[in-house]
This record gives C-alpha cells, structure tokens and sequence, in this order.
C-alpha cells in the first residue's frame, strides 16, 4: 500500500478518536483554526447539520468531506455540552513561484504549464502537486532535447501560513542527433536512407528547425517514409526488425540505429479482375497503373484501388469496395494481383447540406454545384463541385463529406463545410526603383458582395504618373444558365513625363463598358464586351517625334468604340493554392469602323502546373500578344504593349523594356512600346519549410524572360540619327530570383527578389518589389 494512504488513514483514525463518545444531537457547531477560509465553507462541505444525531459513522464521513476538499492538511472533531468542535489546521497557500535559470522557455510559459498541472499562485500548496508540477517541467525541457536538465524544487515558509515555491533549472546542453545508422541495407546506401528523414545531424537549417533533436513522432513518421520508399520500388517483404535510441552519458549526443530486413525485389507478374464487374472489365483494367513486367510499387496499387472505386462511384456506387489481394512467387521473385471488386449498394443523394458560409448565400455555393440532391451518387461530380466552389476564392477551404443517411442504405447526405475567408480588399502595391523611389498604388474592391458572389470593384490611384479612377461590377449569374453581365466606368489619367527613359506624353482617357460572359463548357467561357471612350492627349518638348507625328494625324482628342471577345478555360485544382491544371485566356480588342482610331490587338496567355511531386510544383507561363492598324491607320502609341515588372519580366522597372528612341536634343532614349509581346516565367513553387501543411505561404525560385518589339528579326534603325535595335533578339530580357507569397491576416503579399541577367546600360531597373493587400 502506498505510504501517504497510510498516513491519511492514520490522521483520520487520529481525527476520530478524538471524538469517541456516544451519539449525541448537535446543538451547535464550532470552527477553530481557520485563517483564510471562510466559516461558511467548512460548513456547506460539512455533511452534519445543527439538530443532526452524530455518531462514529457520521464523524468518519465528516472528517473524509473536510480531508476531500484540500483545504486542510488536519481535521480533528471535538464534543463540549452538545456543541461540535471542528479543529483544522489549513493547508499553506502559495504565495509565489519563483523560476530561476530558463533561457530555453519563457517564465510566463512554464508558468502556464505549472497551471495546467495545478500549481499557481494563491492556490492551496501539496506535496503531490508540486511533485505533478516538477515533471511538468522536466517533460518541456525533455521534450526539446534538454535531457540533462536538473530541477531542484525549494520552499519557504511565509508568514500568514503561506509558502514561497523556488524552481532553480540547470539545463544544461541541448542533446543531438550525432548520427543516424542502418543495419541491413544492401540496396539502398546509408545517405539516400537519410535523405528520407526529417530527423537529421546538425546542419546550417537545424538551429532554426529543430530537427536534430530527437523527436518520437517523427521518427515514426520518418520510419513510414522509410517503409513506404522500399515499398514503392518493389521490396515487398521489406520489414523494420528493431529501432534503438540511445543517448551518451554525458547527455549530449543522440544516436539512432535502424535495422531493416529489405528482402528480395518483386516485378509484377499478372493482374486480374474478379467479383461483381458492373463496369466492363477493359475498362477497369485501364485504370490499373500497375502492369505485368512492371517493378511493384505501392503508391501505383494504391492509386489504382482509388481509381477503380472513383470510376464506380461515378456510377452510384459510392461504398464500393476494392481490394488487391497478391499472390507471391518467391522462386521467381514475381507478384500477381487480383483486384476484388464490390460495388455494394447504389446510392443517390438525399440533401446537399452546407455550413461555414455566414457571409455568402448557400445558392452561391449551390449554383456550382454540379452533384444534384436526388440524383445518383458521382465522384467525379462531388469532386468537381467541390473545385468550383473552391475557384470562387472565397473560402479558405471546402471540405466535402458523404455520410449514409441512417436507417436507409441507399440514401447518403453531401456535407460541404467552408472556412469563410475575406473577400474584400483594400490593396496597394510598391515597388522601389533606383531612379524614381518609391511607386504606389490602391484599389477597394469586394469579390463577395453581400455575399451575393456578385463583383464590385473601386480604384483609385493619385501617384504622380498614373491617377486612376475606375468602378467596375459583375454578376457571374446574371441568368440561372451561367451568363454573366458587367460593366466598367472608368477615367484613366497617365503623365509619363515623370518617368526616367520612358517616352513623355499626357492622356486622359474616359470610358465605359458593357460586358457579357457565356459558359460553353464546364470550364470554358466566352466573355464579349462593346465600350466607347475618349482620349485627350498632350505632348512636351522632350516628346519623341513619333507620338508628335500621332497628334498632328489625329488631332489632340480620339474617339474610339473597342470591341473586345475572350475565351477562358480554367482547370486547376484549385485557385488559391494551385498544384496541378492549367488555365488559358485568349483576348481580342477591336475598334469598330467609323471612328478616329482603327486598330486590333490579340493576346494570349496559359499556365501550366506540374506536380513534380507532393511538395514542388513547376509553373509554365506563357504569353504572347499582337496588334497593328488598319484601314492605312496605324496602331495608336498608347495601346502598344508593355513589358518589364511584376507581371512580366521582374527585376525591371515597370513597362521599361522594348524598342526606344531618341530624346530631341539629348542623348537619352525613351521606351514607348511596340505593337508584339512575348513573355516567359519558369517558377519552382513550393511550401515554406518546415511549414509543409500551412497553404498561406509559399515560395518560388523563377526564371523570367520578355520583350516587347515590332519584328521578330534582328532590326537597326536610324532614329533622328541615332542607330537603335528594335527587333526580338536584341529586346529580350532575361532575369532569375525567388519569391514569397504570404496569404497574411493582413490580407495578400507577394513580395520577389530579381536580379537581371542580360542588362544594357539603357535599362531601368527594380530589383525588388513587392505588393501587399488589406482584406476586410
């Protein structure tokens, strides 16, 4: 029996026998020895009343009530002419917890931690507790490697029956992970194993991820990629024998040892179907990734299992069961699997029920659905609403479940829950360049409005180079089909004269425009639009020649009736972190006969995602663009193309890049555009490390390179004297760097660092940038 039980029931046969006379009837109770504790408490925990008949029984419960509540570390009942003395002697209170010597945690941390174990400030002081509350410590300290840590535990007696706790913490030197070891490995050596683990030797990283220090957790989970990595390349017997962790005596250094048994390397030898095959069988055998000759590999028969019951639940069967049952040869080292199929039961949809949108309206979430209630169960289906629903980027995340309707086997509800996310933004962009500072920008717009799904959008932009004042809106279901209607007001002001080696000139524009958008496909859309603006336009003495050329053609005001058609296709799987599909958008602008200006432009622009594997992603994006005049008009100055910035060729200076003329009277040349743009970027996205799972950040390492020009061909021209290159090969820029893209509380940032490759002294250049976004 443990020792303080004894001592407890030795104090309570005490505490009785100092009671040990007849039953009487309590005439009145007494508290004696009380400091702090109320009267009033003894008594509601007290289970004997005035008028009560107390006897031995009665006074055993009495005192195990006063025991239990903590409050006392003695309890002793005492009878005088029919009163009730109660004698206790409280427990001391804690007065303080002092924690001396912690550098590796904060005081108010470890402080929260004795709380949790129940040792606080001005609570009643235990032994066992403070005992509970020094292991809480030691488990901290050990559980960041710390296991020569020594807690020496002091208290001292204060006045008013109070004691003062002192924690002195000694923690000596962080153990780590001096070497990692494998035992039976004959296919794979020791440094491609170790390239498999989180867990790791120290290195240039480790003061920042911890992972030299041993961690239970994640050695399991580094064992799992251990297992999975043989079995992916046919090791089917592979097997994990034993794992020892052992540490020096010094405290200091971790060693881990693993021995594995690989066995012998299995090829597939056959594959075959059997059970209830409702869906043809060379169909099914299409879906199966593994194929006789193959070397095994788990993830392929895994996938094939989901594809299998993917391509069932298409047709209602949303329990299918499927399973690869292998059949061993071990002479020849060859593996066949039989695919068991079950579709079970067909089930069709009951109710779609979604929760999480407090904001946004459930038809906004419903009208992408495209699994109907009532309707057979498709898995195809689910997983493309719960995509659509996802590419309205307002949800952080859309999470679909299909649990069975209780009580009805061939019923099963869909419950869809979103994690609401800010769809209003007050955004600003910077930039910092070495010849004009800094560059700013903003816009208000709410992609939800009341929650609707409807768009509306006002900027506003007073810079010194571009002032902006512009309203657009957006119904994406002006009809139940899908059509949108939109329309944009805008009035744009651009002074160039500003800006260093940029072509001087001053535009007013005002306009409005009407927008249509009709689906034609899942993902594909049709967008049209008729607008009708007006354009004042202003030189200076340092204008280039061709833009004064342009005014004296066409006066000083233009009018102009754009004509604009669109197609987009969009197949991500998802739009707010993207890891595989692609999207396309070819743009056409057309002024309409019979006004100043006649002129086209075609643009056209894709992005790829490769998922290279679960954490890097490769992003393509290409973008060309082409215009010119007709009708003998040429193709209006400012409606050439631009490159150079964030959105095209970072690490130069906003539309910078292209062909250039000639200052009058200067030896400095001006970009002014060109009627063609091709643009390229290479981006190796991929999570922040050791922040694997957090969708808000992400990183990437890229390659950008563009131009703007008139001809494809190597072209010099004589410009008021002066020779200048204006075709692609001597226009196109390169530039290389990393990126952050941080989904922030704040609200969106993207923040890259750019270093060109292949600068000419007449470049502009703005190696960082970086634009950042307020959500509400």
């Amino acid at each position: 029996m443990n020792y303080k039980y004894l001592i407890a029931l030795f104090i309570l046969l005490c505490a009785v026998a100092a009671w040990a006379g007849e039953p009487f009837v309590v005439q009145d109770i007494r508290v004696e020895g009380i400091q702090r504790t109320e009267a009033g408490t003894v008594f509601s925990y007290l289970p004997v009343k005035v008028g009560d008949i107390i006897d031995e029984a009665k006074a055993t419960d009495a005192v195990k009530a006063l025991y239990a509540t903590g409050f006392f570390k003695d309890v002793q009942l005492k009878m005088e002419g029919g009163v009730l003395i109660v004698q206790v002697e409280e427990r001391p209170a804690i007065a303080q917890i002092n924690i001396n010597g912690a550098k590796a945690f904060e005081k108010d941390k470890l402080k929260e931690g004795l709380k949790q174990a129940g040792l606080s400030e001005s609570r009643i002081f235990s032994r066992s507790l403070l005992d509970r509350a020094e292991q809480e410590l030691k488990r901290q300290y050990l559980s960041t490697g710390k296991y020569a840590v020594k807690i020496t535990t002091t208290t001292t007696p204060l006045d008013r029956n109070r004691v003062s706790i002192n924690f002195d913490i000694v923690e000596g030197r962080t153990a780590r992970i001096k070497k990692i070891n494998f035992v039976g490995n004959e296919a794979f050596n020791d440094k491609t194993l170790r390239g498999l683990f989180v867990l790791t030797t120290p290195n240039l990283l480790t003061w920042f991820t911890k992972n030299d220090q041993y961690s239970k957790q994640k050695l399991s989970a580094d064992l799992e990629s251990l297992r999975s990595y043989y079995l992916d390349r046919g090791y089917l017997e592979f097997s994990i024998d034993s794992t020892q962790v052992s540490i020096t005596p010094d405290m200091r250094d971790i060693y881990i040892t693993v021995n594995v048994t690989e066995g012998e390397q299995y090829t597939v030898s056959d594959i075959k179907l059997a059970g209830d095959l409702i869906v043809p069988e060379e169909e099914l055998k299409k879906l199966i990734l593994l194929q006789p000759g193959d070397v095994f590999a788990r993830e392929k028969l895994t996938e094939s299992v989901k594809l299998i019951s993917d391509r069932l639940g298409d047709d209602g069967y949303a329990f299918a069961n499927v399973n690869a049952a292998p059949e061993l040869d071990h002479e020849n080292r060859q593996a066949g699997f039989t695919f068991f199929v079950d579709p079970g039961r067909k089930v069709y949809i009951r109710r779609i029920n979604i929760t999480g949108n407090d904001r946004t309206k459930d038809e906004v979430i419903r009208r992408e659905f495209r699994q109907m209630e009532g309707a057979w169960h498709s898995t195809s289906r689910i997983n493309l609403s719960r995509q659509r629903v996802d590419r309205l980027l307002f949800f952080n995340s859309v999470n679909v479940e299909t649990p069975p309707v209780p009580d009805a086997p061939d019923q099963i509800d869909v419950n869809v829950h979103v994690e609401e996310r800010p769809t209003g933004a007050i955004m600003f962009g910077a930039g910092f360049s070495d010849r004009e500072g800094l560059i700013l920008n903003g816009s208000v717009s709410q992609n939800n409005i009341f929650g609707t799904g409807n768009h509306f959008s006002f900027q506003v932009n007073t810079g010194r180079i571009n002032r902006v004042f512009a309203m657009s809106f957006t119904n994406p279901y002006f009809t139940v089909d899908g059509i949108s209607l939109g329309f944009d007001v805008f009035r744009r002001n651009l002074n160039t004269s500003r800006l260093s080696r940029v072509n001087a000139f001053r535009t007013t524009t005002s306009g409005a425009i009407l927008r249509f958008g009709l689906p034609i496909a899942e993902n594909d859309i049709v967008s049209f639009g008729v607008g009708a603006e007006q354009t004042k336009i202003g030189i200076f003495e340092d204008s280039l020649p061709r833009t004064k050329r342009f005014v004296e053609e066409f006066g000083k005001t233009t009018n102009n009736l754009p004509f604009t058609v669109s197609w987009a296709r969009d197949r991500r799987n998802s739009a707010i972190y993207p890891t595989s599909g692609t999207t396309h958008r070819l743009f056409g602008e057309v002024s309409i006969p019979g006004v100043d200006l006649n002129y086209y432009k075609v643009s056209y622009n894709q992005k790829t995602y490769f998922p290279l594997t679960n954490t890097f992603t490769l992003l393509l994006n290409t973008e060309f663009g082409v215009g010119n005049g007709y009708a003998g008009k040429p193709l209006p100055f400012f409606k050439n193309f631009f490159a150079g910035g964030n959105n095209s060729v970072r690490g130069y200076d906003l539309n910078s890049l292209g062909p250039r003329e000639p200052v009058p009277n200067s030896d400095r040349t001006f970009a002014l555009g060109a009627s063609k743009r091709v643009v390229a970027n290479l981006e190796l996205l991929f999570p922040m490390p050791f922040m694997k799972d957090d969708r808000s950040v992400r990183l990437g390492a890229f390659i950008d390179g563009g131009a703007v020009f008139d001809s494809f061909k190597h072209r010099t021209v004589i410009l008021e004297g002066v020779p200048v290159d204006q075709g692609l090969p001597d226009l196109i820029r390169f530039s290389a760097g990393i990126s952050v893209t941080w989904v922030s509380p704040m609200g969106p940032l993207t923040v890259s660092l750019a270093k060109p490759l292949n600068d000419k002294p007449e470049d502009n250049l703005q190696m960082f940038q970086f634009i950042f976004g307020q959500q509400f």
